[in-house]
């Protein structure tokens, strides 16, 4: 493979290069839920998006050595939670792995399908996973929306050269 002049500094594919690249997309944030026979489980997801508007479906990666992923891996029901960006901390704490991820500094309850909704999230919905399809390391799920709220407050917390940030006009 020969590369144009000007390219800048060419490397050749590697876990890095694709980390180095992703830095630079500034991607939206989410939690994803679960409710597990021990309890709810959930993660911080920058890989949320849409996927079809008939029937409204989504998608987002999760890792398979991530401890959500055995609940995930089995759920019939997920809660797709979008972020606000006063809402650093709690994206940050589903990020940290051996967090208290619904410790008592989450507000959240039960919702349809037992799914954990969080409380004050500017949007959330309930899906039903339909696909769980291999992708390296991860699966990509794809679930059908059943439900939610787009109502919430919040301008969108972003994630961006390895940081949360606000949006700025």
């Amino acid at each position: 493979m020969t590369a144009t002049p000007g390219l800048g500094t060419v490397r050749p594919a590697s876990p890095e290069l694709l980390r180095s690249v992703f830095r630079r997309h500034a991607a939206g944030v989410a939690v994803i839920t679960a409710s597990g026979r021990r309890g709810p489980v959930g993660f911080t997801a920058t890989s949320l998006a849409s996927v079809s508007a008939e029937p409204p479906m989504l998608s987002f990666a999760v890792g398979t050595g991530g401890s959500s992923w055995p609940v995930i891996a089995t759920s019939d029901h997920v809660g797709v939670h979008v972020l606000g960006e006063h809402q650093r901390e709690l994206a940050a704490t589903f990020a940290r792995s051996g967090a208290d991820r619904f410790g008592p500094a989450t507000a959240w309850g039960e919702g349809p399908e037992g799914v954990p909704v969080l409380d004050g999230v500017p949007a959330w919905m309930v899906c039903k996973v339909v696909a769980r399809v291999p992708a390296g390391d991860h699966r990509i799920v794809v679930a059908e929306v059943l439900l939610g709220d787009p109502t919430g407050h919040g301008r969108p917390l972003l994630y961006h050269q390895g940081r949360f940030n606000g949006l700025r006009d």
